[in-house]
């Protein structure tokens, strides 16, 4: 029972801070894609970013490599458009890939708890069954009971740490999800800006 007590203990800190980890990339996801749509000059933004950055904020993290990937090709003479903005998709995508690990951090813990905390109390529960019937000298329900009801304790524990696994690893895979979507959703829209740049700046 102790280690059903322990892996319920850690699970749960584990939700409370993803709870906290998911809402603050939300937050900063809202709040940069409204100054990124607000107009301002691309160049400016990444000063900001540099100057002051978020690291709650993996939209920035992704905004600000492919800025830089971005400026450092377009700094060397020679190199073609369409090698530019390969580069700054990569750079991207390596980004994204970052952000997605963070994302997910736990989500095996809780997963792994979810699915195996039930197996650990019922075999808890069939402990405790047999170990009340050989003690007792007659299998009545009077000697019996203590035995159960230390079983069904077991069994509780199990899936009290099982059931609030299960629900957080659901709700933040699907969070998890979202802002990833959202994530190469700004991507896109980040290259097709940098795309018309690259390419009138040579015209």
């Amino acid at each position: 029972m102790l280690i059903l007590v322990a892996a319920s203990v850690t699970s749960w800190i584990m939700i409370i801070q993803r709870g906290n980890a998911m809402r603050a990339a939300k937050r900063s996801l809202d709040a940069f894609e409204e100054k990124f749509w607000s107009g301002i000059d691309l160049s400016k933004l990444y000063r900001q970013a540099g100057s002051n950055p978020d690291p709650d904020s993996g939209v920035e993290q992704i905004f600000r490599a492919g800025f830089k990937e971005f400026s450092r090709l377009r700094q060397q003479p020679g190199v073609d458009p369409d090698a530019v903005m390969e580069g700054v998709a990569r750079a991207m995508r390596v980004a994204i890939s970052r952000e997605e690990e963070k994302l997910e951090q736990a989500l095996p813990f809780l997963a792994t708890v979810g699915s195996t905390s039930p197996y650990v109390g019922l075999f808890g529960t069939v402990m405790n069954s047999l170990r009340g019937l050989s003690t007792a000298q007659q299998a009545t329900l009077a000697t019996v009971a203590p035995g159960i009801a230390e079983a069904l304790i077991a069994t509780a524990i199990g899936l009290f740490a099982a059931i609030p696994a299960v629900v957080a690893y659901n709700r933040f895979a699907a969070r998890s999800e979202m802002l990833i979507n959202r994530y190469y959703t700004f991507a896109d829209e980040f290259q097709a800006i940098l795309h018309r740049k690259v390419h009138t700046s040579d015209e």
